[in-house]
């Protein structure tokens, strides 16, 4: 019995993280990580793998400055230490640093699952057809969540200015620090219900009638909503969602 869990042990795929973006998710990321290992391998035992925690004010810095290139070589430089610690695959655990996730991907050492890629198979999975966008300024506005959404026939549609004004300002001056306050949840889901409510025809700059979910394409968000759905409309934990594509990884 011994061998064979050793020898199960040793066949394990080895997680390698870069987290930091930011530290709460990462967190998050963390405890979802071990709890998914632990439902599906019933032995006792606990998942290893590495976590690279980085400096968010660095990514900030080169989204500010609109300084795509190095935001990618700063991820890649950081990335480049997972497999030195034994990381066999990696996961960049945030949502807005995928804007160059096709950058970097094909010159990462290892491979690397993508938190839009998972999101959107669990939507399909789910025959999701028309799906809201929450996360930064910068993940709203860009193109890389709605180009892979699309090729599955998968509508999304973004908030009004305002209202996306108001997460990313919410989401960088209390959901990163960790400041997680009972205003700001209603001020969220009031968003999703206008979104719901709305009749305009579909449209990436306004909300949608009859959205099946919201994406919370922003890992600190789900901590503040925590509950599956509101109001008949479900909310994907994309960093949860994440974190079961590596757990399955890790056992492939």
């Amino acid at each position: 019995m011994l061998f064979n869990e050793k020898a199960q042990s040793k066949a394990m795929k080895t997680l390698g993280m870069i987290g930091g973006v930011g530290p709460e998710s990462t967190i998050d990321y963390y405890k979802n990580i071990i709890a998914l290992y632990r439902e599906r391998q019933r032995d006792g035992s606990y998942p290893q793998f590495v976590i690279n925690s980085i400096d968010l004010k660095r990514g900030i810095d080169f989204m500010n400055a609109n300084n795509l290139a190095g935001m990618a070589g700063f991820l890649l430089e950081e990335i480049e230490k997972l497999p030195r610690a034994g990381a066999d695959f990696g996961l960049i655990a945030a949502n807005t640093p995928h804007i160059v996730f096709d950058d970097i991907a094909p010159k990462s050492p290892i491979p690397l699952i993508s938190i839009v890629e998972a999101t959107c198979a669990y939507a399909k999975a789910h025959k999701m057809r028309r799906l809201a966008l929450f996360g930064t300024r910068y993940t709203m506005q860009a193109d890389f969540y709605p180009t892979v959404f699309a090729r599955e026939g998968i509508e999304l549609s973004i908030p009004e200015s305002k209202d996306q004004d108001y997460i990313h300002e919410k989401y960088f001056s209390e959901l990163v620090p960790g400041n997680f306050l009972p205003e700001t949840r209603a001020g969220l889901l009031a968003i999703v219900d206008r979104m719901k409510a709305k009749i305009d025809p579909p449209s990436r700059s306004y909300g949608a009638a009859g959205i099946d979910g919201v994406i919370l394409a922003g890992t600190e968000l789900p901590l503040l909503l925590r509950d599956e759905s509101h109001n008949g409309v479900i909310l994907l934990d994309t960093g949860k969602i994440h974190c079961q594509a590596a757990v399955d990884e890790m056992f492939s």
